[in-house]
């Protein structure tokens, strides 16, 4: 059965949240976190992405953004690519991290952005 396409959002703003497989924890020490930080950067700045809030929990990850220059799912593809690579490497492990594909929600008004950053602001 195919895949449901993501409806875009016409404000470009998303809620996006990461989750490591079977709930597994992603994040073992703070240089993972801290690589996962890196990456995060440099495609922010490839893609121009606009990050408004973000945390980073021990088996996910939530993030507010906003779409650059390449559709968000091409940037969240890179994104989880290089952290995979790095964990994988680093961990001695292969195959999937993440569970499935992200997930992500629309944010289409101010209230709504007001609502996404309280909640990840508060589970940090």
């Amino acid at each position: 059965m195919p895949r449901v396409a993501r409806v875009k959002s016409w404000s470009g703003i998303y809620h996006v949240m990461l989750r490591g497989a079977n709930r597994q924890e992603i994040f073992h020490e703070e240089e993972d976190c801290l690589t996962f930080l890196r990456i995060l950067e440099r495609y922010k700045i490839k893609s121009e992405l606009k990050i408004f809030a973000w945390c980073l929990m021990g088996n996910h990850v939530h993030l507010l953004v906003k779409e650059g220059n390449e559709p968000l799912s091409t940037t969240m593809k890179r994104i989880g690519v290089s952290f995979v690579s790095y964990y994988n490497w680093k961990y001695q492990t292969n195959g999937h991290l993440f569970q499935g594909r992200f997930r992500s929600e629309n944010v289409e008004d101010v209230r709504y952005i007001l609502t996404v950053v309280s909640y990840i602001l508060k589970i940090q």
